[in-house]
């Protein structure tokens, strides 16, 4: 039912938006650097759950509450927009670190690992956006099944931001072991992301658009 546009238009979204620093990819990496590959996976499989609850929320209809409530929506958004502002500043403020960068931690068992990536996730403005107001422009309604069209989408971007996030995990030891041996570089990378960080908190926040739903 869903056209193969749609699903491309989806993916591409999808990895453009896991690209970016954002709360998900920030604690991913930081877990995984102070505690291991293995503690960043768990972490990754709670950051799935928290994707699969969004999605079960738009397939039930939850973006057609926002639409006629716009005040949730925007309570929403600017939630998001402080918890992203707050990740900037701890990167950004005189002794911040970056999330690639080494230090002592007390280790989190298993099962705090994957609240915490569920919750990190649920937190997540960026995921919220994406199911509320970008997820319904690929649904075609002439095409039947709007829900099951939702479905098939969200599954698509979740394999693809999980497939991405995944990347970061494996990948940020070796990152943090080549950061490590040149400050200045590290450095930099700091004050790149808190950046990025503090521009979408800003832009979030300054977005007064409305949610958007398909109509049927």
């Amino acid at each position: 039912m869903v056209s193969g546009t749609a699903l491309a238009g989806i993916a591409l979204v999808a990895l453009g938006m896991a690209l970016t620093p954002g709360p998900n990819l920030v604690y991913l990496v930081s877990r995984s650097v102070l505690q291991g590959r293995r503690a960043g996976l768990v972490s990754l499989a709670g950051v799935g759950l928290g994707f699969l609850v969004y999605l079960a929320a738009a397939v039930a209809g939850i973006a057609t509450v926002f639409a006629l409530v716009p005040g949730i929506y925007l309570t929403l958004k600017l939630l998001g927009a402080g918890y992203l502002a707050w990740l900037a500043w701890q990167m950004l403020r005189p002794g911040g670190h970056s999330p690639f960068a080494t230090r002592e931690l007390t280790p989190d068992r298993p099962r705090r690992l994957f609240l915490m990536g569920f919750v990190t996730c649920l937190l997540n403005p960026k995921i919220a956006i994406l199911y509320v107001s970008l997820l319904p422009q690929f649904v075609d309604p002439s095409r039947g099944g709007v829900a099951a069209q939702s479905f098939a989408l969200g599954l698509t971007q979740i394999l693809v931001c999980l497939a991405s996030d995944a990347a970061f995990v494996v990948t940020a030891g070796s990152v943090a072991a080549f950061l490590t041996r040149r400050p200045g570089w590290q450095r930099a990378h700091r004050y790149l992301m808190g950046t990025a960080l503090a521009a979408f908190a800003l832009r979030l926040a300054a977005d007064r658009s409305r949610a958007v739903v398909a109509t049927p």
